[in-house]
């Protein structure tokens, strides 16, 4: 993928450098030939590993060392010091070099890289065979996580979609923009899944019976599995208006629905956007720097006014108008018509094309059939299992208990790649708990706007610095920060990601009561 490539400053490292030029636990940034190295030291160890995140080519030596791991401030992926293996957003892992501390002097030995994951070595137990129904963020990560523990076994995945797994969050970003090429859209190389032993099926699961361990597709093939994964994720949510099924009406939730936009907007002047939240915004940005005429409508007195509040909100409506969008906010949209959209006062807008983005529905019903538990989400146990043992969900349908923000079901990208990755491991036997604090980004223009932690609701905002410049927002209730957001902040949203991953060495909160707390 795409990044930030300039070479960075710092030593050659060819000669080693002195151990007393390396802090503890701060990152030092090197070079040793067209290899840009970050260095690490911890006590009486040094880490040299790559300085770049292989997401999108951010700097690691600008992150957050956190005992034996180094964060990245784009998208907040980790990497293990000692090995480079990756947690999501990143797929990849990073080189590592053999260091030797020789008279006060650090130097670097061999460059290693990791084996493919195919040809790692074998791992004891586990069930037979792992069926994962989804190829989307949790399906994929959790499908590259079996074969990175070594697990031998069958593995298969089941989506819909021929294009899966492709990179969902560039698809109302970059790519509608005409700003990133199709290329940079799968996640993996044609050849990869089936060089690491992983089979896909393009198809949709009509019927699970949990009982016998058997799935039956759409078509009337059966698939019986040991254990199951569930990551279907979510659709996008259908507006009950006249005209919605135009065929200038469009949401964007795949591959094939960008596809389809970008074709239409080959003729196209003037959009109307419905909906002011991640699609709605981003869209409006990427048909802007398409030269639309964009008009934003939506119920909301601001943008994104649920997720980030009014002063983050204010700050995007502001950055939209200086782009030349225009807004209809408090509005509702009663008709799609063939050349306008009506709203609820009764005006129109001139419309091309009217792209909706109203929020999205998480895909339950195969579980509901199933008769697994189902609360606005699979519900699950700390471990995302389901309350059938052989059975596991991650991702945008799964519900699942956390210590500091009771019982959660979070459409984002980086949560489903995580849960993919913790809920492999317990299919294997793990018994991991899922614990990873909650993270977003949205990009618009060349802002971005970076956000962890969960405030479903929130009493008051605590606003650091100017929100037209950078800024860093707290979102508080009864006292306690539930989430924080920045812009140009990088270091305090990274920093605000390890305070809540410390919160789970204090008492729960009082609400807390386990699986069932809503």
């Amino acid at each position: 993928m795409g990044g930030q490539q300039a070479k960075p400053e710092g030593p050659n490292l060819a000669d080693g450098i002195p151990l007393a030029d390396l802090q503890d636990g701060e990152p030092r940034v090197g070079h040793l030939g067209d290899d840009a190295v970050l260095l690490v030291r911890q006590g009486s160890d040094v880490f040299a590993i790559g300085a770049r995140c292989t997401h999108y080519g951010g700097a690691l030596w600008d992150g957050v060392v956190s005992g034996d791991t180094v964060r990245c401030p784009l998208h907040h992926a980790c990497f293990s010091l000692r090995t480079g293996e990756p947690r999501g957003p990143a797929f990849n892992p990073l080189p590592r070099w053999d260091v030797e501390v020789r008279d006060g002097v650090v130097h670097l030995g061999e460059k290693r890289t990791d084996p493919p994951l195919a040809s790692r070595g074998r791992r004891a137990g586990g069930p037979e065979s792992v069926v994962i129904v989804g190829a989307g963020a949790a399906g994929s990560a959790a499908a590259e996580t079996l074969r990175r523990e070594g697990y031998d076994g069958a593995v298969l995945m089941i989506d819909p979609e021929r294009a899966a797994p492709y990179d969902r969050p560039n698809l109302s970003k970059d790519y509608l923009a005409g700003t990133a090429p199709e290329a940079w859209i799968p996640l993996r190389g044609d050849t990869f899944y089936e060089d690491h032993g992983v089979e896909r099926i393009a198809g949709s699961v009509a019927e699970l019976d949990a009982a016998s361990g058997l799935l039956r597709l759409d078509d009337g093939e059966e698939v019986s599995f040991d254990a199951l994964l569930l990551a279907m994720g979510s659709r996008a949510a259908h507006l009950p208006i006249e005209g919605a099924d135009l065929p200038h009406a469009f949401t964007l939730r795949s591959l094939d629905d960008c596809r389809r936009l970008i074709a239409r907007l080959e003729d196209a002047r003037r959009a109307v956007v419905i909906g002011s939240s991640f699609i709605g915004m981003e869209g409006a940005a990427s048909l802007r720097g398409r030269g639309l005429d964009v008009t934003v409508v939506s119920p909301e007195r601001v943008p994104f006014e649920r997720t980030l509040g009014p002063t983050i909100g204010g700050r995007l409506r502001r950055l939209h108008e200086e782009h030349g969008v225009e807004f209809r906010l408090g509005r509702s949209v009663t008709g799609i018509e063939e050349d306008r959209v009506i709203l609820g006062d009764g005006s129109g807008l001139t419309a091309d094309v009217v792209l909706i983005g109203v929020g999205a529905r998480p895909n339950v019903e195969l579980a509901e059939r199933a008769g697994l538990e189902v609360d606005g989400g699979v519900v699950v146990d700390p471990y995302l299992r389901t309350r059938i043992p052989s059975i596991w969900a991650a991702g945008d349908i799964a519900r699942w208990p956390d210590p500091r923000w009771g019982t959660a079901r979070i459409e984002h990208w980086v949560v489903a790649q995580r849960q993919g990755r913790t809920a492999a491991r317990n299919i294997l036997g793990n018994e991991e708990p899922f614990r990873d604090v909650p993270f977003f980004w949205t990009q618009q223009y060349d802002l971005r706007v970076s956000y962890v932690g969960h405030a479903r609701e929130w009493d008051e905002e605590i606003v650091e610095g100017d929100p037209d410049g950078d800024c860093a927002v707290r979102y508080v209730a009864g006292g306690r920060a539930l989430a924080a957001a920045t812009i140009g902040r990088d270091g305090a949203s990274l920093e605000a990601e390890l305070a809540f991953e410390r919160e789970l060495d204090a008492p729960p909160p009082a609400a807390w009561s386990g699986p069932s707390a809503r």
